[in-house]
């Protein structure tokens, strides 16, 4: 699996805005849903809180696809 590169603006984001800015998800609505039911990962590891912060370089594994926080 590649990794895509997925730019922010600013240091931080929030998980459930990188998965909605990546398109994984459509809406912020459907954070919650998918956290409760796909398995994701941030930098190996699980998570489920939608607010996580992110920073460049971090790695998120969620719906099939691999993203790197890129600045």
């Amino acid at each position: 699996m590649s990794v895509e590169e997925i730019p922010i603006r600013g240091d931080v984001i929030r998980l459930g805005q990188l998965l909605k800015l990546a398109g994984v998800i459509d809406t912020g609505a459907e954070v919650k849903e998918f956290l409760a039911h796909e398995p994701v990962l941030v930098n190996g590891e699980p998570e489920s809180r939608r607010g996580r912060q992110l920073r460049h370089g971090d790695v998120v594994a969620a719906g099939g696809r691999e993203l790197r926080v890129a600045g």
